[in-house]
């Protein structure tokens, strides 16, 4: 492992965070906040030790797959303890492991949060929160990529680390310009959004803070009540692109390089519409006596559909009171999650697809055994080593689960809240149900739960592997230790 070339990353990460709070001084100065000085500060000094730690560069740039899990899984870690400093300073969360569970919820997309009133934060802290949201959205190392050429060619590690989904292919030849796109896409969904939410009304603050949360698929909103108080017009613009944000970022590349059939036609896109379309359709079923119209009962059910699908999280209005098939429907929604590729969480549609396929090939193995069956998507075989992937993190996905449910449940409550918990946690959804539902808070939870959920999210939105790797190379790197230890006492 190259810890000189890991070490090397990480302090560019610095760097990079350092810069990201930039911007909140900004609206500080705007609304003539004081907690701009604090996040100036703070930033001065990531910036100072990042620059001072990257002026020596490692001898060796070579850079393998382990490495690469091991540098995303130290990063996010990092990023979700760094950016949690600040909120404690300024005041507005004083514990500091809720601003680090307010961080790792922001950075992991999730959109869980500690706060009791958010409206009284201050703006440079609301709009930090926004934008550790749509930075986590695309991946921290895939915008440092895009910036920064880091480890000969071997960028394609990190890459496959970071982004969501059963594989990640290139874009283009370069992984440099493959990062470079992929946030030329997201900027110019995310201003386009702005643009639009501006038509309709909402102030400069209020639009740049709900297109980055929408953009990265978080849901963390400036209002205590989401988006329930804006216009029906608002709520339709959020729902469009927070679906727009859960498709695969590859299809619009292949729609830029005028491949429209390919991507059209793409097979995870076409389920992905089709669970949204029956989602919403028994979703409308179910709630039409709640509402005094159909175009109300629409704009609800698909609201919900595609804010609990993509795992963005906002709330058209309190869903804990539907019934319980709607309430089932969503919490399915949040184990089936968005696009591979795309800023959504949960499973992943493709996943799903490959599980399903998987199934179905095994079962004409039994009834014809001499006969060679080969597993396709988008028209392309799969590899066993993808198959083998997916059926790793489906058994590691379940094995984190379990044992996450079991320590939440030592808190005593119900077990909606429990399980939801877990569930809006792993899958980086947001609200669940009972008390943890979309107008309450998990700041009610334990020190060691809060611990167990933020190790959720970050499981669930770096997919689990590269926690895995990290943890199995901690243990051997003790296990090696403890060996010299008892030679040398020998």
């Amino acid at each position: 492992m190259n810890l000189a070339m890991i070490c090397y990353i990480l302090s560019w990460a610095v760097c990079l965070i350092g810069l990201f709070l930039l911007p909140s001084c900004v609206a500080a100065l705007f609304y003539q906040e004081t907690a701009g000085l604090v996040y100036l500060a703070v930033a001065a000094v990531y910036i100072a030790a990042g620059l001072l730690l990257t002026r020596k560069k490692p001898a060796s740039s070579r850079f393998y797959a382990k490495d690469g899990y091991v540098t995303v899984a130290l990063t996010w870690m990092l990023a979700s303890i760094l950016g949690a400093v600040p909120f404690t300073l300024a005041g507005d969360i004083p514990n500091f492991l809720d601003a680090v569970f307010e961080t790792a919820s922001g950075f992991t997309t999730t959109g869980s949060t500690i706060l009791t009133d958010i409206e009284a934060v201050s703006h440079a802290s609301l709009f930090w929160r926004a934008f550790t949201q749509w930075l986590g959205g695309m991946g921290i190392l895939v915008f440092l990529m895009a910036i920064l050429p880091l480890s000969s060619g071997r960028n394609i590690h990190l890459m496959r680390a970071e982004s969501t989904g059963a594989s990640v292919e290139k874009m283009v030849p370069k992984i440099r310009e493959s990062a470079t796109l992929l946030y030329k896409i997201y900027g110019v969904l995310t201003l386009s959004e702005m643009v639009l939410l501006l038509f309709g009304g909402m102030s400069f603050f209020e639009a740049i803070t709900t297109s980055f949360t929408s953009g990265g698929t978080g849901g963390f909103g400036v209002l205590n009540t989401s988006m329930s108080a804006y216009s029906p017009y608002v709520q339709y613009v959020v729902t469009v692109f927070q679906l727009l944000f859960g498709v695969n970022f590859g299809v619009y590349f292949l729609l830029l390089a005028r491949k429209f059939k390919a991507g059209l036609l793409y097979e995870e896109l076409r389920w992905y519409l089709l669970v949204i379309a029956v989602a919403t359709a028994l979703v409308m079923w179910d709630i039409r006596s709640l509402f005094p119209t159909l175009e109300e009962v629409f704009r609800h059910s698909f609201f919900q559909v595609v804010t609990i699908m993509t795992t963005t999280g906002y709330m058209s209005t309190d869903f804990s009171l539907w019934p319980s098939l709607s309430q089932s429907v969503l919490v399915l929604l949040m184990f089936i999650g968005a696009c591979a590729g795309s800023t959504g969480g949960g499973m992943k549609i493709s996943r799903w697809l490959l599980m399903g396929k998987y199934v179905r090939c095994e079962a004409k193995r039994l009834r014809h055994p001499r006969v060679v069956y080969k597993i396709r998507l988008n028209g392309s075989a799969v590899s066993d080593d993808i198959l083998r992937q997916v059926l790793f993190y489906l058994v590691a996905y379940v094995l984190i689960f379990v044992v996450s449910l079991m320590l939440i449940s030592l808190e005593g409550y119900d077990l909606v809240t429990s399980f939801t918990s877990v569930a809006t946690t792993y899958n980086n959804v947001g609200p669940g149900l009972s008390l943890v539902g979309p107008t309450s808070n998990f700041a009610f939870y334990s020190p060691l739960s809060k611990l167990v959920l933020i190790f959720d999210m970050l499981a669930g939105r770096l997919e689990v592997l590269p926690l895995v790797v990290l943890l199995s190379a901690m243990g051997e790197k003790c296990g090696s230790v403890l060996k010299r230890t008892k030679k040398s006492a020998a």
